[in-house]
Parts: structure tokens; C-alpha cells; sequence
């Protein structure tokens, strides 16, 4: 009989764990080659629901949702200091 419980591990990678990390490269690759990087929202939000399902239900793919949060909150802080550095220089070009 299998019993599952809080510390037993059921099935194999998170899916929404593979997805994080999918997001988080397409985020990658569409800040560097279109400048935009809108799919880093989506990479965050899906790494912190692949960690909060991979700790109630077990399984793999922790460290690929975490890879994708650390990519994804660093576009994010890359994408806010352009944006106030854009802004700054602008006013300070035509005050």
C-alpha cells in the first residue's frame, strides 16, 4: 500500500516548475534581442507556484523554479533602473 503524506515525494518534475523556467528564458532571449522583457512577470509568478506546490505535494524541479525567480527578478530590477535612468536623463537634458 502507498501511502502519501507530507514528506513523501509523488511523481516527477513540477510542471509549473518546467514552465518558470521557460519563461524565464524566453524573457532572456526577448530582452536581448527585442528589448522587452514582460515574460520575467510570468517566470516569477510561476517559479513561487511551482515552489509552494513542490513543498505541499513533493516532487522535483526546485532548483529550476528557483533559477527562473533569480532570472526573473533580475530583468525586473534591470528593467526598472533603465527605466529611471531613462527618465532622469531625459529631464536632466531638458529641464
Amino acid at each position: 500500500m502507498e501511502t502519501t503524506g507530507p514528506g513523501t515525494r509523488t511523481g516527477g518534475v513540477n510542471r509549473m516548475a518546467v514552465v518558470s523556467v521557460a519563461c524565464a528564458l524566453l524573457a532572456v532571449v526577448g530582452l536581448a534581442f527585442m528589448g522587452m522583457a514582460v515574460l520575467a512577470v510570468f517566470a516569477v509568478g510561476a517559479g513561487h507556484v511551482a515552489l509552494h506546490q513542490i513543498d505541499q505535494r513533493g516532487g522535483t524541479g526546485k532548483l529550476g523554479a528557483m533559477s527562473s525567480l533569480a532570472l526573473g527578478y533580475a530583468i525586473a530590477a534591470f528593467g526598472l533602473v533603465t527605466s529611471f535612468s531613462l527618465v532622469f536623463s531625459a529631464v536632466a537634458v531638458h529641464p
